[in-house]
């Protein structure tokens, strides 16, 4: 397990803005947390130098794309080691359907969240290729009905400015 960064208020402003617009110039970001360009720009260095920032991205609506359906698949493979583990990720990965996948605890041992056209190119994914996979012993499949996430991580209640109370 990796040893956690200090990060003192300045620092969950910066990663707040650029969590909410990863494309915001320096400038623009700099103005919004109340530090000089300059300064700005050394925290975001230091932030990705320390591997807190690990990338940016964009979202892509996969309805938008032709893959209106989404299923997140529970899946136990055997035997459970690493090798079998590293192999199975690599093929999941490799899936154009795959959203993300989640090695986990619990009754399942990975979470696997796809998207697909319709109904027959999810069975088609789970029986042709997912049920074929020697190390596949059990899944279930759950159609995503609604979605609602953050990606954005926030500070710790002690780091959270202070809010000013009407009178």
């Amino acid at each position: 397990m990796r040893e956690s960064v200090e990060l003192d208020s300045v620092d969950w402003r910066i990663l707040e803005e650029l969590q909410n617009d990863a494309t915001l110039p320096n400038r623009a970001l700099a103005e919004r947390v109340g530090l000089a360009p300059s300064s700005c720009l050394q925290r975001v260095r230091r932030l990705r130098e320390q591997r807190v920032i690990t990338g940016s991205h964009i979202d892509v609506d996969p309805a938008a794309t032709g893959l209106p359906l989404e299923a997140v698949v529970a899946i136990n493979v055997r035997p459970h080691t690493r090798a079998v583990v590293d192999q199975f990720r690599e093929f999941v990965m490799a899936q154009p359907e795959t959203r993300s996948l989640l090695h986990v605890s619990g009754q399942a041992d990975f979470l696997l969240h796809v998207a697909v056209a319709d109904t027959r190119h999810l069975q088609e994914f789970l029986v042709d290729r997912l049920a074929s996979r020697t190390e596949v012993r059990h899944f279930t499949s759950s159609i995503v009905l609604e979605q609602v996430h953050t990606r954005a991580l926030t500070p710790p209640r002690h780091l959270r400015p202070k809010r000013r109370r009407r009178s």
